[in-house]
């Protein structure tokens, strides 16, 4: 893995200043699979302090010529591995390399797939953060922005698109099969934003328009592409309806024309990321294309990613952070952006519910970690940044500008943001750009808010601590003496208190009809928190209510532990709770407090057995039966696992059959009950049951990804053979299916099954991104001490696996191969776990590994003393 360090970005950009870039590929025998590269020519115009000598970046399968100010290179002198050196600048310089670029099975720089469906070749390019440079040679950093022109040779019969508008296309001389594209020149962007796609892609087209201010029409052609196997279940009417109802909002909100001329947007295979901002080229995950059925929760998801992506075409595109330090800048902004258009310009009406459902409790569970960091964080070379794409960049710097905006004013921070991009347009900014524009839009100093929520790590805990009257009980209705707000907010990376000061409201909810009725909000305060411990006012000599609910309307982020009078309230009426968003505020601080081993884990599933069949809430009921599984295989200790799993199941069985036919609830029961199974033989007749049709479920849809759920599970059970798994691969011959089939075979509980997948996922490098992630997933699907030999095997190859393979597929081998599903035994505390001690002590004798190696290994280790204080918590 290459590496380049925030202070050797520093030192280039003082030298250079990019101009422009003109690139030809030629990729017209990427259908050969014999063919491992394709040639990549770069022309560079840039400016240099004269005599300085200077490096681009370029991995490669080999350099054919280097051109520096028309005299050719030296390569013995000039290509120093990924690098090719510079030297003795002038002025005003022309460089050009050629060589040749390398296909990639990793979903990094131009990632070549076949389709299983119809065998078919797709390319196309993703490079955040720094993998432009395995498809052309650059100087990549994102402060050096250039304008930039891109050619293509390609088979005739393809689809190829860029960021810009495609400018002609004209047969290749000496190939009757094959045509070169070419492009029209971008305004000026960063390296890791450009972008190829290429294939016999199905496209789809329409466009956009709008009347700007001074009466022009800003015309946006639009276009949608996928793999031609899945145009079946390309569901472009609504895509386009959904882009045109972005187009229109952030146009009117930013008060900036949408800059980039053309907005298309690709769903490719095994993409490693939700979706990326490229700018007139966005590409998504096709997962994003529904073959299966799936819940509105999904579809609002979608649509939140393209709102996310769309929103990065001002934040991240236009305006750039300098470095990866400020990554915040346009992925905090991007997601406080995606949930605000899909409330403001869609049909749903349960975004910031989603929000705080799911974006908040990654942010909290990143939050919690050993390596946490601040919003704008420390970031000294590309290995870092690739890790920091996480809950803290993403989730809780949207969480943080949702209070932002609360405390300034939306209309404030929407005018400090219009100035942001009109005074630096299609350039590179840092935190005190932006701080600086809305200072001067809302009228504060914000610093004082920056150091304290931008510049600290770790999340504040509140609690409200009531007291009651003389002879009080803590009864509902009894009249409370005072009422504390208890702020604990410990940085998990230096142990020190970091009180911050918070904007919120607390909501008092009692039954409406006594006991029997729902429990609705009767009364809320507002008010603002800081310190250790703040006192609300109004409250005294009021009855108690039912539910006190600190953080009501979820405006501040912060983790809540309800009191004790609100959290048996909570354990015996949540389904009676009127309010969706209290709702599902009660579901999250009930999670936390088992994962944070306040209370046994079995209380959350529970909880979920009682009241998840009542849960309106789509997005909200896969939420918390993830958290059920969760629960019971990681916190629930061993003695007790069996006996709650099979509760669970019992629950997920019942509600299957009672479920709305066709609902999206009983999908969700089905789901659960496949998952869980993986661990429990009891329902397997059910299973197959629903796979040979025997068991009629009216409504349900035994679609393709739920047979591979259902096959998952019985593999994992020893009760699929790999006879069964490759007739249902026969069946269905797509990649999915291809990913399903890879998670079951390596699922069944077979010493030389899990040797041969971890053979493939270790030792190999055969499998493509998607296959290995599915692999890896399946042969962690085991038995209790199944997989107890491969401990010392893991810490052993950690460091060659991260030497050698590239920073995607070492990440995901580290990760997921993990020793994390372990039981504590009787008598041994959390800390003294055998794999526990494993870790510290390999993390002790190797201090020296690579920084972001260390920190996959620290999050892991983490989150097993998680889970084991979980299993220790006094029953």
């Amino acid at each position: 893995m290459s590496n380049l360090t925030r202070a050797e970005a520093a030192a280039r950009s003082a030298l250079v200043t990019t101009h422009r870039y003109d690139i030809s590929l030629d990729v017209r025998h990427a259908a050969d699979p014999a063919v491992d590269g394709y040639t990549s020519r770069t022309f560079i115009a840039f400016s240099a302090v004269p005599g300085a000598d200077t490096f681009l970046d370029f991995i490669h399968g080999g350099v054919h010529s280097v051109f520096l100010n028309g005299e050719e290179l030296d390569l013995g002198s000039a290509v120093d591995g990924d690098r090719i050196q510079l030297r003795n600048l002038a002025a005003d310089n022309e460089v050009i390399v050629t060589g040749t670029a390398l296909y990639s099975r990793s979903g990094e720089g131009m990632h070549r797939f076949f389709d299983p469906a119809d065998g078919k070749c797709y390319l196309y390019t993703q490079y955040e953060p720094a993998d432009a440079r395995r498809v052309f040679a650059n100087f990549e950093q994102p402060e050096l922005k250039a304008e930039f022109t891109f050619h293509v040779a390609a088979p005739s019969d393809w689809h190829v698109a860029s960021n810009g508008a495609e400018s002609g296309r004209a047969p290749l001389a000496g190939d009757p099969d094959a045509s070169t594209w070419d492009f029209a020149t971008t305004k000026r962007m960063s390296t890791y934003i450009t972008s190829i796609l290429a294939g016999p892609y199905f496209r789809a087209e329409d466009n956009w328009s709008t009347v700007l201010d001074d009466g022009a029409r800003l015309e946006v052609p639009l276009a949608l592409y996928c793999r031609a196997s899945l145009a079946e279940s390309f569901d472009a009417p609504e895509l386009f309806a959904l882009t045109k109802a972005g187009l229109d909002f952030f146009n009117r909100l930013f008060d900036f024309p949408y800059p980039w001329g053309k907005y298309e947007q690709a769903f490719v295979p095994e993409y490693n990321l939700g979706a990326m901002e490229n700018p007139g080229l966005v590409t998504f995950t096709e997962k994003y294309v529904f073959t299966s059925r799936a819940t509105d929760a999904q579809y609002e998801a979608r649509a939140n990613t393209l709102m996310h992506e769309m929103a990065h075409m001002w934040f991240g595109d236009l305006v750039t952070m300098r470095w990866w330090d400020d990554l915040w800048l346009k992925e905090s902004f991007a997601d406080f952006m995606g949930t605000l258009g899909v409330d403001r310009a869609t049909s749903w009406e349960s975004a910031w519910v989603s929000f705080a459902n799911k974006r908040k409790a990654w942010a909290y569970l990143q939050d919690q970690l050993p390596t946490t960091h601040p919003i704008v964080a420390d970031i000294p070379d590309l290995e870092a940044a690739k890790q920091n794409f996480d809950g803290i960049t993403y989730a809780k710097g949207a969480s943080v500008l949702k209070q932002l905006v609360a405390y300034v004013g939306f209309e404030a921070f929407i005018n400090g943001s219009r100035q942001y991009f009109r005074e630096h347009a299609f350039g590179n900014t840092s935190l005190a750009d932006l701080l600086g524009a809305l200072e001067t839009a809302s009228g504060r100093d914000l610093g004082s808010w920056s150091r304290q929520w931008l510049q600290t790590s770790g999340i504040s805990t509140l609690s409200a601590e009531i007291t009651d009257g003389p002879g009080g009980t803590g009864s509902i209705g009894e009249i409370m003496e005072s009422v504390l707000l208890r702020q604990d907010s410990v940085d998990p990376a230096t142990g020190r208190q970091e009180h911050r000061p918070h904007r919120l409201k607390l909501g008092l909810y009692d039954y409406d009809d006594g006991d029997s009725g729902a429990l609705r909000r009767t009364d809320s305060l507002e008010l603002d928190v800081d310190g250790p411990l703040t006192a609300v006012p109004g409250l005294a000599g009021r009855p108690r209510p039912a539910l006190l609910l600190v953080n009501d309307e979820d405006l501040s982020y912060a983790k809540v532990r309800l009191d004790g009078r609100s959290e048996a309230t909570a354990r015996e009426a949540l389904d009676r709770i009127d309010d969706p968003m209290a709702r599902a505020l009660c579901w999250t601080a009930l999670w936390d407090s088992a994962r944070d081993a306040e209370t046994p884990a079995e209380l959350y599933v529970a909880a979920v057995e009682r009241f998840a069949p009542a849960e309106s809430g789509i997005g909200v009921l896969l939420n918390i039966l993830g958290n059920a599984a969760t629960a019971v295989e990681r916190y629930v200790p061993a003695a007790q696992r069996d006996t709650v799993r099979s509760g669970l199941l019992n629950t997920a069985a019942a509600r299957l059959r009672d479920s709305v036919p066709g609902s999206d609830q009983q999908l969700a029961w089905v789901r659960t009950l496949a998952g869980v199974s993986r661990h429990d033989g009891g329902r397997l007749g059910l299973l197959r049951g629903l796979l040979s049709g025997t068991e009629d479920v009216a409504g349900l849809a035994v679609d393709a990804e739920l047979r591979w759920s259902l096959w998952q599970a019985l593999a994992a059970n020893g009760a699929a053979t790999p006879a069964e798994l490759e007739a249902e691969l026969a069946r269905d011959t797509t990649a999915s299916g291809r990913e399903g089939h890879a998670l079951a075979s390596a699922a069944r509980p077979d010493a030389a099954v899990k040797a041969e997948a971890w053979q493939a996922a270790v030792e190999s490098t055969a499998l493509s991104n998607e296959i290995l992630g599915a692999t890896i997933a399946g042969f962690m699907t085991a038995p209790s001490g199944m997989l107890d030999a491969y401990i010392e095997p893991y810490f052993d190859c950690l460091e060659r696996v991260w030497r050698e393979r590239s920073i995607e597929i070492a990440g995901r081998i580290v990760r997921g191969l993990f020793p994390a599903g372990q039981d504590l035994p009787e008598g041994t505390a959390p800390e003294e776990h055998a794999v526990l001690l494993r870790t510290d002590a390999w993390l002790t004798g190797h201090a020296d590994a690579p920084r972001a190696l260390r920190r996959i290994v620290l999050e892991q280790r983490d989150h097993l003393l998680r889970a084991l204080r979980a299993q220790a918590v006094p029953r």
